[in-house]
């Protein structure tokens, strides 16, 4: 509305240029030539339509006149409606300039909001009664009303609607003692099927490769579990929950064996590989850094690349969950002094004839 309003007092202003020159002769045959052509749209338009714009012009030019000089000028609208639109600016420009007084309670300030919200976030079973007791517990005085005001703003449903738990929370609150396993396919070059065992560590995202057949047999799979579990023994692992699919390779007796050695084996749900979405991801990513770029000739060369592959995902690889460290090795200090900066030393490393490629600095 502004822009138009500044273009319309633009056009009127060198209307009223071109006027001076005008002799008032001119301006009466123009005056009366306008009136008809007034009385010519009035017989053909039931009502005009005027914009805030429209409004805010004609207010502006005619408000000058006496009521009685507006009476006898032929407009599209009646006088006083001319005279209402020029009051009407004048009570929208006073509002603007005026600050209205705030009514009601002062607002609640930002960080007692913050520690609000924190709580009901963190806490899936505390309703607004348990978060407006613990700001009273720590001093902080405020209505329960006020707590229940400020999760309805922030769309926060109320405690019973918070305390289901997602599987995606329970993976997160239970990593440090998941494992996830699974089966996935690969195919030689003379097309015979292989089958590879993988398992990974959700808090530390370590893989292990446990195998590669052409025939996943019973007595394969759970002589697999069986180097899995003096695997995690000697590394000292605390996981007590292992996840997988329900492939029927995974038999009964290899959920007994690790039901014996303490770990409780979950499946997923028909067709939800998300639940185990870990895993499907490591296989994603090994498919595509490494199988999708390598000819693999037999069984033998498969188990050398898998190898490979564990040895640069474990030690070298970055994690975004790591804060791209990898499993194996910690992030250095990073490198403050400006001179190493302008000068670095970086060696390419090849593995695989130069599959993967790991870059450090040189010795």
């Amino acid at each position: 509305m502004l822009l138009r309003l500044a273009h319309l007092t633009a056009t009127n202003a060198l209307a009223l240029l071109r006027l001076l020159p005008m002799s008032d002769r001119d301006k009466d045959i123009e005056i009366l030539a306008l009136r008809h052509q007034l009385l010519v749209l009035q017989r053909q338009v039931g009502r005009p339509v005027f914009a805030d714009t429209d409004r805010a012009v004609l207010a502006g030019l005619l408000h000058h006149l006496p009521a009685a000089k507006l009476r006898h000028l032929l407009l599209l609208v009646r006088p006083d409606t001319v005279l209402r639109w020029h009051r009407d600016l004048l009570n929208r420009r006073h509002a603007a300039t005026c600050v209205p007084k705030r009514r009601g309670r002062p607002p609640t300030v930002r960080s007692v909001r913050a520690l609000v919200l924190r709580p009901a976030r963190e806490n899936s079973s505390w309703g607004y009664r348990r978060i407006h007791g613990e700001l009273a517990a720590l001093g902080i005085k405020t209505a329960a009303s006020t707590v229940w005001e400020i999760l309805r703003e922030h769309g926060i449903p109320p405690a019973p609607e918070r305390q289901s738990t997602t599987w995606a929370d329970f993976l997160r609150g239970q990593a440090e003692a998941l494992l996830a396993c699974d089966l996935f396919e690969v195919r030689t070059l003379t097309g015979a099927r292989l089958y590879v065992c993988a398992v990974i560590e959700h808090a530390t995202r370590r893989v292990r490769i446990l195998g590669a057949s052409a025939h996943p047999t019973e007595d394969w799979i759970v002589q697999l579990g069986r180097n899995l579990l003096m695997d995690l023994q000697d590394a000292g692992s605390r996981a007590g929950l292992l996840i997988r699919d329900r492939d029927s390779k995974f038999t009964a007796a290899f959920d007994a064996l690790m039901s014996d050695a303490g770990l409780k084996v979950v499946t997923t749900g028909i067709r939800i590989p998300r639940m185990n979405s870990l895993i499907e991801r490591w296989i994603q990513t090994c498919r595509r850094e490494l199988l999708d770029r390598t000819l693999i000739w037999n069984q033998s060369h498969l188990l050398h690349a898998l190898r490979e592959f564990e040895d640069f995902y474990n030690g070298h690889r970055p994690h975004r969950t790591l804060k791209q460290a990898a499993p194996f090795n910690p992030l250095p200090e990073p490198i403050h002094v400006p001179a190493q900066v302008r000068h670095l030393d970086i060696h390419r490393r090849d593995r695989l004839g130069g599959t993967l490629h790991e870059y450090q600095h040189a010795a």
